[in-house]
């Protein structure tokens, strides 16, 4: 049976930074999408120095520079090159920054733009890190993950969803805020919570969800800017009685997916 399309999908080159629109993606099993979360920015006080920066494990957000406790860093536009492993940087259009991820000296002038764009910035409060240190890019771009849980997941929201929380908070909301992988046409508001526990196929892909998306106060800044702008989290919570919006899914068997497929359960 179709549940819904395939509307847009995302993925994060670097944990915490610009999302980058996609036509197509692969999904493997145990492993989620190749290239999203590839990267992050570790705090060199996180005292993880056991093996080199290229393939520091997966450690939990708050040895990171995310934007959930940085908000200044979605003022800037951040975008990876897989074929070049090229990171270029911009702010309002102008280059910032544009250095070859391949290279030790290339990532040391990353890790040093960003050790210094975080100087500039104030933390949220409750900020998991609120102390300003030095940053190291970490993460190959290639076979490394910082998603937020161990276990690699991949997350999906309703437009539908959106549609619904903008209109009571009175703004056409950006989905860049929920930093989606997979956006869907097709539901209707809210009605992906009820997947959870059920098995589907997304493209040519098998997955299936696992829990709804607890949300942090991320969603509150605005992509383009940086500036907290809408109290999204008190309109969740006054008009909804929750904080949540998407789901998570775990990828049960390898495929591609791309914008236009359909989204379909296998079992109830």
């Amino acid at each position: 049976m179709k549940l819904a399309t395939v509307k847009q999908l995302f993925i994060h080159p670097v944990k915490g930074l610009t999302p980058q629109i996609c036509q197509n993606f692969f999904l493997t099993s145990g492993y989620g999408i190749k290239g999203d979360r590839a990267f992050a920015l570790m705090f060199l006080d996180s005292d993880n120095q056991t093996v080199g920066p290229e393939i520091i494990p997966w450690m939990s957000k708050k040895h990171f520079a995310v934007q959930n406790d940085w908000p200044g860093l979605a003022a800037l536009n951040c975008e990876f090159d897989p074929e070049t492993r090229f990171l270029t940087v911009r702010h309002q259009g102008v280059e910032l920054l544009k250095a070859n991820t391949g290279l030790s000296e290339e990532r040391d002038r990353i890790s040093a733009f960003f050790t210094d764009y975080l100087n500039s910035l104030t933390p949220n409060k409750g900020a998991r890190h609120p102390q300003k240190a030095a940053v190291q890019l970490v993460g190959n771009g290639k076979t490394t993950r910082y998603p937020d849980r161990e276990i690699v997941h991949i997350s999906i929201i309703s437009q539908a969803t959106m549609d619904d929380l903008g209109e009571k908070a009175g703004k056409i909301l950006d989905i860049r805020r929920f930093r989606p992988n997979v956006v869907v046409d097709g539901m209707d508001a809210w009605s992906e919570f009820d997947l959870v526990g059920k098995q589907l196929r997304l493209g040519n892909a098998q997955i299936t969800v696992t829990a709804k998306i607890g949300r942090c106060m991320n969603i509150e800044v605005d992509p383009e800017t940086g500036d907290h702008d809408i109290p999204l989290l008190s309109v969740l919570k006054e008009k909804f009685g929750h904080a949540h919006t998407g789901v998570l899914a775990t990828v049960d068997s390898d495929g591609d997916v791309a914008v236009g497929d359909i989204l379909q359960i296998l079992s109830d």
